[in-house]
């Protein structure tokens, strides 16, 4: 496993508290600031800083953490008995990954990969075991990541089975650009080949080329200092 990430300089134990306050009934007041809550390394955490293309975990090492992405992001692989790759995730800030660890997984089921420079929060299993039975709103904001990713799971399925290969990289694209979270009309995303793309939607990388060729002449994208997608790409993906 490489660990060529650097950890942040700092104390190396403290006391995780409840990161919003409390009124008299019992309810949290202050809104739950993850970056806050996470900024914060201590037992069982640990910040890492990671350069472009570091490996964070291999398929087959040893599952024992779950993890955080502050900034930046991560690309997760699989590779077959035969040798084959395939990118199964192109993960962002404010994703959690590993955390097959918690249901039991002795081993990794796949690579972890940042794809630029990335702030990534590392969490032993027991420190998450710990945090997600000590703080309510931690486990709320997990539980909640959980579930819209396995809502996310179902409709690349739907995706893959019922839509055009043009459909699925215009939806990529947007979801990658983070536009159901963002409201702006241009979005970036982090540098990522045609092959890798092709991968993610299963097609080719030719067809990859010729379907982001039409887009920047329609104007749904654009190469300015990276890739742009402009949300006007939806409707691509609502065309019937």
């Amino acid at each position: 496993m490489a660990t060529a990430c650097s950890r942040s300089a700092g104390p190396r134990t403290v006391t995780i508290r409840s990161p919003g306050r409390m009124s008299t009934a019992g309810k949290q007041t202050a809104p739950f600031d993850p970056k806050t809550f996470f900024a914060r390394a201590g037992d069982g955490w640990s910040i890492l800083h990671c350069p472009k293309h570091q490996i964070l975990f291999t398929q087959g090492d040893v599952a024992n953490g779950v993890f955080y992405i502050q900034e930046g992001w991560v690309k997760l692989t699989v590779i077959s008995p035969q040798g084959k790759e395939a990118v199964i995730a192109i993960l962002g800030t404010g994703d959690f990954f590993g955390e097959t660890c918690l249901a039991g997984e002795l081993v990794c089921l796949a690579t972890a990969t940042s794809l630029d420079a990335s702030t990534i929060v590392r969490i032993d299993r027991a420190a998450m075991n710990r945090v997600l039975y000590n703080e309510p709103a931690f486990s709320q904001l997990f539980l909640t990541y959980l579930l819209s990713r396995n809502i996310r799971i179902q409709e690349d399925v739907a995706d893959q089975l019922l839509n055009s290969a043009e459909r699925r990289l215009a939806r990529t694209l947007l979801l990658l650009a983070r536009s159901a979270k963002e409201n702006t009309p241009d979005l970036a995303i982090p540098k990522i080949s045609q092959e890798t793309l092709a991968e993610m939607i299963g097609t080719t990388r030719s067809r990859v080329s010729f379907f982001m060729n039409r887009f920047k002449k329609l104007g749904f994208i654009e190469y300015t200092d990276g890739l742009h997608v402009h949300t006007s790409l939806l409707t691509v993906v609502l065309a019937a």
